[in-house]
């Protein structure tokens, strides 16, 4: 070990699942300096899958979620404070109540948060809620339990879809609206999607596809709202699932290359400076990062992925205390998976980054299916329905760079080859919600995408 870098100061902005698991590899790897962890919720580190599964179905409290301790980083946690700036010169992290922490090393991981309604009237009429926090879970779950007539559900992307999942489940009435043609299709294409949509509908949700609220409804209490086709939805819950908000604010005036899409990185999880200069001190994981993948045209990803978050946080942590040639590269396939509706959806790679799509196994009748994407010739991405087992087979493929079709192989591989379709990935202007793995840059199918 080299002392130089596995002693000092280290301050992790974001007591997110990415800041636990990089303080974690900081200690297990051998950093003895002086380590805080900074979180603007006053709960430390907490799971969020189950927020919009179990917490909402009444299985679990959301107080329950905390996430467990590999081991006990000795660090301190400054929670319930948030961070208004970073300094790269001073090298000082600036919080609110103008105290600032100093750092030889910082790592950014402060996430996402959930795009609100843009009214702020009707986003603050009862029984309007977003979904993202432990509190949020914890006031939705309580209104389900009330029983209320019907939920509506603005947005059809996988948070979305979920919460409609679990409302069904319920008993509880339900209308999901999303912009695009079909629920998921931002993340999936349009061939998976449109089983999602028959899937929603045979559960009994009101699915109103190619159509936007314009309005909420109500006096002080949400009673329903009205939509861009003319119709109107009479709901006493409301649930905004726009998609997600990276939180970069904080870094306005610090130099550094955050926008929209999140904060940009080289493959080492360094913070590039605004103008394309990449840093030794300043490191990002987590929901809140962009960076590039040789597997996809070394295109800025941006995810939001449990498992990247992990991943990136552990190669971050190894790369703020290893000098140069130790440094390890960030290069895991994004995966990611869903249940919903009684389905189990798992994807591994980029959907979006495709062209054509075959069902390499199952069918859609069937209910039961893998299906791949291939952009140019080349496996870019799978995403398997009730089939888990066999998608390490196909991301075998997508690291090899394997030719799309994809050959035989798998155990239960149909004899009957599909014949490729397009993968009818849509514009991202014409959704309600973003996909929960994004390529910020050139979008393959069709079009340059300026965000």
């Amino acid at each position: 070990m080299h002392g130089e870098f596995t002693d000092g100061r280290i301050v992790i902005v974001g007591a997110s699942l990415a800041g636990l698991r990089a303080a974690e590899a900081l200690r297990a790897n051998g950093f003895t300096g002086s380590l805080t962890v900074v979180g603007d919720e006053p709960h430390p580190p907490y799971d969020r899958p189950p927020l919009s599964k179990q917490v909402l179905l009444g299985i679990a409290p959301a107080d329950s979620t905390g996430l467990p301790m590999r081991q006990d980083p000795k660090a301190e946690w400054l929670l319930g404070v948030r961070a208004t700036g970073l300094d790269p010169l001073a090298r000082r992290v600036l919080l609110d109540g103008g105290e600032s922490l100093p750092y030889d090393r910082v790592l950014i991981a402060t996430g996402t948060r959930a795009r609100p309604w843009p009214n702020p009237a009707e986003a603050a009429l009862d029984g309007v809620f977003t979904l993202r926090t432990r509190e949020d879970a914890a006031g939705l779950a309580e209104r389900l339990d009330a029983g209320p007539e019907r939920v509506l559900v603005i947005g059809g992307g996988f948070t979305g879809s979920e919460i409609a999942s679990a409302c069904r489940e319920r008993g509880l009435a339900v209308t999901v609206t999303e912009r695009g043609p079909a629920p998921l299709v931002g993340a999936l294409g349009g061939t998976l999607s449109k089983l999602a949509a028959v899937m929603q509908r045979n559960h009994g949700v009101d699915l109103r596809t190619g159509a936007t609220v314009t309005r909420l409804l109500g006096d002080g209490r949400f009673t329903g709202a009205e939509l861009s086709d003319g119709s109107r939805v009479d709901a006493d819950v409301c649930v905004v699932a726009l998609g997600a908000i990276r939180n970069v604010e904080w870094l306005a005036e610090s130099g550094l290359a955050a926008g929209p899409r999140g904060l940009a990185c080289d493959a080492g999880c360094r913070a590039f400076t605004m103008y394309g200069i990449v840093t030794d001190d300043v490191f990002v994981a987590g929901d809140v990062s962009r960076f590039p993948h040789p597997l996809f045209g070394y295109q800025l990803l941006s995810l939001e992925h449990w498992g990247n978050a992990v991943t990136q946080a552990e190669v971050a942590a190894h790369n703020m205390i290893s000098p140069g040639p130790l440094r390890r590269p960030h290069l895991s396939l994004p995966t990611f998976w869903s249940t919903q509706f009684g389905l189990n959806i798992k994807s591994v790679g980029v959907p979006t980054y495709s062209d054509h799509v075959v069902i390499a196994q199952g069918s859609l009748e069937a209910r039961r299916l893998a299906m791949v994407y291939g952009y140019r010739g080349r496996v870019t991405a799978a995403v398997t329905v009730d089939m888990a087992k066999v998608l390490e087979y196909y991301q075998h493929l997508i690291e090899t760079a394997a030719p799309f079709p994809p050959p035989p192989g798998a155990a239960d591989r149909a004899l009957a080859a599909e014949i490729p379709i397009p993968s009818d990935v849509p514009d991202p202007s014409v959704l309600s919600h973003g996909p929960t793995v994004a390529l910020t840059g050139y979008a393959p199918d069709r079009r340059l995408t300026v965000v």
